[in-house]
């Protein structure tokens, strides 16, 4: 059963790549992480796009584009997910281990 994480973010960058590096640290593989940037001027772009460049365990897919609301970047990814279950997982947030998903699903 894939999963798809959905991380919504905008100036985030002293918070996003602990944000990856806790999806990139889960035990269960068959997961996507959908990054939905609107269009952040502090340096978060650079350091998504540096870490994305690297061999990643789980696939990220980074899109930008001005959002007019929260809302409206949470249905992007939405519209976007492959995943038969769809995660929300804030840019300033980390799961609690790196067995969250593999219990979940």
């Amino acid at each position: 059963m894939k999963l798809t994480i959905i991380t919504v973010v905008k100036n985030a960058i002293n918070s996003i790549e602990h944000c990856i590096n806790s999806v990139q640290q889960q035990t269960y593989k068959n997961v996507e992480h959908l990054i939905i940037d609107g269009k952040s001027i502090d340096g978060t772009t650079e350091l998504i796009q540096s870490i994305i460049s690297k061999p990643c365990k789980i696939k990220i897919r980074h899109f930008v584009k001005e959002d007019s609301s929260l809302w409206q970047a949470m249905n992007t990814g939405i519209s976007l997910s492959t995943g038969l279950y769809i995660c929300f997982l804030n840019s300033d947030d980390i799961f609690f281990d790196e067995d969250v998903l593999g219990v979940v699903q």
